[in-house]
């Protein structure tokens, strides 16, 4: 220690009290009210070490008859156990090189086909991210730069604790003494090259092993400017010593509660308030609440699986428990990955590529843990709430009140909605439940109608489509067509017969289409049923075709107009923020030009819907960017129907096949984007509908009791979201909607497709429907020549 500085002297004169009011007030500033917890197995792969520490009993010497090392089949076997109990981090904790020291270490290493304890582990690391998808968090001591690199391919984050930087505990009578690995010296290297490396990396304290306070902020200064360097350091533990049985320091001191309180602030203060600081929940025992009032925000890992086998003494709470005791101290608890929020959502920096599919197969959109296996798609069982006794965070309901007065929320108050959990959630909602009942009163509309996809081959990439197919890719997902105009009609008459009022005509980007294609589908179907209402091409095939024959989009659109075309669909979407596009759709329409052709459509006289389609790469931010434009578009223009939430389905779609994009929205996710819909486009755009195609009868409910008023189309036919790999069927009949609109306490009303009355006689021809005829998918021109057919019956 060279002397102490001007903040460690104002930090060792503050008052407790103070000190503890100004740790709090900068968590809170950092992480609100989020307190997380990361829910793992603990793998100890080997309790062989070469250091000597005199309070660790975690190091155990070789026992006769007992491996040195777990074997692959145990550590798969604690790892399926992890994953069977919803854990999502696979913890490897293990002594330092012990085949330095211990000549069975060298043995068994070598019988494994390995030269290094590293070398082994790097292996099972694989494996366990391989077989069961946990992601592995490594904490190996004191390393080369190799070392790390090869860890760094088959995990999430690293660690090391620095637990102090006094060289008197490394002398002969000091804590450290006979332990190579704990030199100062040696972790800080070893924290550095992890910044170097760009690891995400945990690292702390360990206190009342006979340092110093002043010694303690010296070893936290260290941390915060190695930091301040890379940005590397995800989390910081402060660990109190425990005395424990058949060890050198069996009967020291330890620290008591408000000493480690006191070092808990110290570095939150020395930290900063975005600083993930953790305190260890089973090391204070029954005391643990408190930890909460010196600035933490990280429970840490807590296993429902394994003991702590660095303190098996110290059982960790029970998950509910830590609930409540969060809960008590007004914070709200939320699992984490093993890698933080911002480690895990910037993962072109941070992450290994061959790890980021793990991740993103666990993350919700702002890089925390999923609830739960559900995604869009798959079949949604009827939820149970666990009541909160948290209170409404005032923040959250200062915005809601905003937007319920019509007020124009910004990006910041947008995105912040979309962080909700728990009591949160449930005011936004309800709140949006309310707002949406007082505009729209308790009808739930629907539109019996027939979607036409007139081709699925496209000549665009994007990499979220599981429905279109290249001209040449007729083994891509199934079989290639381009139907005739003939079997369009026939399909719209039978619409007609069923009691359909709307035919929604879109298709994929056709190379060979021009804008003479689309002009004569719009003629034949009018032609064929003059009453039909025909909603169909999405500004992409608008501007598509526009360039083929040489017009403006204004003038194309005034062609389709009189070609019959009524209303337009607002598709291709996605979201209306070029960073996500660059990303999913490269080679569509920016955001500016999809706005562009809806303002033109909007201008000519045309009404269209407004979709997001979320639940992939995007975060919160980028949905209040999207719902930003979508209202000020609309308070321009007043051309928007309706807006409709579109959540990725994620099975069959390209880039969640390779890996490249979250496992759709998770449930709140969904919930809140139609709530948080209905606030922040209040008064503009009435009507919010939610899709059963992709939720399904249970996920529907919850966003009819949550903003939303529509419950769209029946559809008759639903080629793209199953070709994702949606579970949900391709029709719902209008009696199925009429039941579950009549299962929640609504009134079902049938609509037109811009949302006036339907004939009676309509109506009932819909509810009495035979069923559908079989679809023939025309094949692609050039096989035409050959006479080919081909006959599916969906």
């Amino acid at each position: 220690m060279v002397g102490i500085n001007g903040q460690a002297n104002a930090l060792l004169n503050l008052s407790f009290a103070d000190l503890l009011s100004a740790a709090s007030a900068l968590r809170d500033e950092g992480h609100g009210r989020v307190q997380s917890w990361s829910r793992k197995v603990f793998i100890p792969l080997t309790q062989l070490c070469r250091n000597l520490c005199h309070y660790c009993t975690f190091s155990q010497p070789p026992r006769p008859g007992e491996n040195a090392y777990m074997t692959q089949e145990e550590v798969l076997t604690v790892a399926r156990a992890g994953k069977a109990a919803g854990c999502t981090e696979a913890l490897f904790t293990l002594g330092d090189k012990p085949e330095l020291r211990f000549t069975v270490a060298r043995e068994e290493l070598a019988r494994l086909g390995h030269a290094t304890t590293i070398s082994y582990l790097t292996e099972m690391a694989a494996l366990i991210r391989d077989e069961t998808g946990l992601l592995p968090h490594i904490n190996a001591g004191v390393m080369t730069r190799e070392e790390m690199a090869a860890l760094r391919r088959v995990s999430v984050s690293q660690g090391l604790m620095l637990e102090s930087v006094s060289y008197r505990l490394c002398r002969k009578g000091g804590a450290h003494y006979r332990s190579p690995d704990k030199e100062p010296a040696a972790r800080l290297e070893t924290i550095r090259l992890a910044g170097e490396l760009q690891i995400p990396f945990t690292t702390g304290i360990l206190i009342g092993i006979g340092e110093t306070r002043a010694e303690r902020i010296e070893a936290l200064e260290a941390i915060r400017d190695l930091h301040e360097r890379y940005g590397h350091i995800q989390e910081v533990i402060v660990q109190n010593f425990r005395a424990k049985e058949r060890t050198v320091m069996a009967h020291a001191s330890e620290p008591d509660m408000k000493e480690l309180l006191w070092t808990i602030a110290a570095a939150r203060l020395i930290l900063g308030p975005e600083m993930n600081i953790q305190a260890p929940p089973n090391l204070s025992a029954s005391d643990f609440p408190r930890l909460l009032s010196a600035g933490i925000n990280d429970w840490g890992g807590v296993s429902p699986v394994t003991p702590d086998h660095v303190n098996p003494e110290a059982p960790w709470p029970e998950v509910e428990c830590l609930r409540m005791a969060t809960e008590s101290e007004g914070r709200m608890l939320v699992a984490r990955l093993p890698v933080y929020p911002a480690y895990a959502q910037d993962n072109g920096r941070w992450q290994d590529p061959a790890m980021v599919r793990h991740i993103l197969a666990h993350a919700d959109a702002q890089g925390f843990a999923r609830e739960d296996g559900w995604s869009p798609g798959i079949a949604l069982e009827p939820r149970v709430t666990r009541p909160s006794t948290l209170p409404i965070d005032p923040k959250i309901a200062a915005i809601v009140e905003r937007a319920l007065a019509g007020a124009l929320l910004d990006e910041e108050e947008i995105a912040t909605l979309f962080s909700a959990r728990e009591t949160d959630l449930k005011h936004i909602c309800d709140s949006a439940d309310a707002l949406r009942e007082q505009v729209m009163g308790n009808e739930i509309t629907y539109v019996v109608n027939r979607n036409i996809n007139y081709t699925n081959i496209c000549a665009y990439k994007c990499s979220f489509c599981a429905f279109s197919k290249g001209d040449k890719a007729e083994a891509l997902r199934g079989i290639p067509y381009d139907l005739d105009l003939e079997e369009v009609v026939r399909r719209t008459r039978e619409a007609w017969q069923r009691g359909g009022t709307e035919v929604c005509l879109q298709g994929g980007i056709h190379p060979h289409y021009t804008g003479e294609t689309y002009i004569n589908l719009a003629k034949a179907v009018r032609t064929a049923v003059p009453d039909m209402h025909i909603h169909a091409f999405s500004p992409l095939e608008v501007s598509q075709g526009a360039a083929t024959l040489g017009l403006s989009v204004e003038q194309f659109l005034i062609r389709l107009k009189g070609a019959g075309l009524d209303t337009l669909p607002g598709t291709a979407a996605e979201i209306l923020d070029d960073e996500v596009r660059a990303q999913i759709c490269p080679d569509k329409l920016s955001s500016d030009q999809w706005l562009d052709v809806i303002e033109t459509a909007h201008r000519v006289g045309f009404t269209t819907t407004a979709t997001i389609m979320f639940g992939h790469v995007d975060t919160p931010r980028h949905w209040a960017r999207h719902l930003i434009r979508i209202r000020d578009l609309q308070r321009r223009t007043g051309g928007f129907t309706e807006f409709v939430p579109l959540p990725f389905v994620h099975m069959e779609s390209p880039m969640g096949l390779r890996g490249e994009a979250r496992h759709g929205p998770t449930f709140r996710e969904v919930r809140l984007m139609h709530a948080v819909a209905r606030l922040a486009l209040h008064p503009h755009i009435r009507s919010i509908q939610t899709s059963w195609v992709k939720l399904g009868p249970e996920g529907v409910k919850a966003c009819l009791t949550s903003g939303a008023n529509d419950l769209g189309g029946t559809l008759m036919n639903e080629s793209i979201s199953r070709a994702a790999g949606t579970q949900h069927g391709q029709e719902m009949p209008p009696a199925a909607m009429e039941a579950l609109i009549r299962s929640i306490g609504r009134t079902p009303r049938q609509r037109s497709t811009v949302y006036g009355a339907v004939a009676q006689d309509m109506h009932e021809r819909g509810m009495a429907a035979e069923d559908l005829t079989p679809m023939v998918l025309t094949a692609p021109r050039k096989r035409r020549k050959e006479q080919e057919r081909f006959e599916y019956a969906e």
